[in-house]
């Protein structure tokens, strides 16, 4: 499996060993991140639940259904940011990028490291021709990563995401396709 070494952080496909890392991370993260990611969040708010989505999202990216990467600091090996390659269409040859950083790592260019680090993986090793990120208008954090990344605005995707406890939310379609 594909690992990155970037200079402030590494990407790292998910693995077994990631439980407690992950629960760490969920739980410090959980107000900051629920609202786009709340399954990730709901199988993540202990370690027995961690360790149980750790093995079924190795399971995935070893069959190829979905990838999920770990962003961890280099030193105390710490879970600072996801980035998902999901939704895959293999037919259509595109998929979604999703990702989600910790509270202090926001505005410091990991994310966009990241998401730049697997569209190119994306194009390259899953030969994808097209990826989409969906992010909501008020998320200018995640919508700065996407343009930052060349993902261009395509399109409104009406109720696109209903958050927990909220009424279905209008979401913003970025796309990138391979220049290749």
């Amino acid at each position: 499996m594909n690992s990155f070494q970037l200079a402030d952080f590494e990407i790292n496909p998910i693995s077994e060993r990631d439980g407690w890392r992950l629960c760490d991370f969920i739980c410090a993260n959980a107000d900051h991140i629920k609202r786009y990611f709340p399954k990730t969040v709901a199988a993540n708010l202990n370690p027995t639940l961690s360790n149980i989505f750790v093995l079924e999202k190795v399971s995935d990216f070893i069959s190829g259904k979905e990838y999920l990467f770990t962003l961890k600091e280099p030193e105390k090996r710490k879970i600072i940011g996801l980035v998902y390659l999901k939704e895959l269409k293999r037919a259509a040859q595109e998929a979604e990028i999703a990702y989600c950083i910790s509270y202090d790592h926001n505005n410091k260019g990991f994310a966009t490291k990241a998401v730049k680090t697997i569209s190119e993986w994306g194009f390259n090793e899953q030969h994808l021709q097209r990826l989409r990120i969906i992010a909501h208008k008020s998320n200018l954090g995640s919508i700065k990563v996407a343009e930052n990344c060349g993902y261009l605005w395509k399109e409104t995707l009406l109720k696109e995401h209903t958050p927990p406890n909220e009424q279905p939310l209008d979401m913003e379609l970025y796309v990138l396709q391979n220049e290749r």
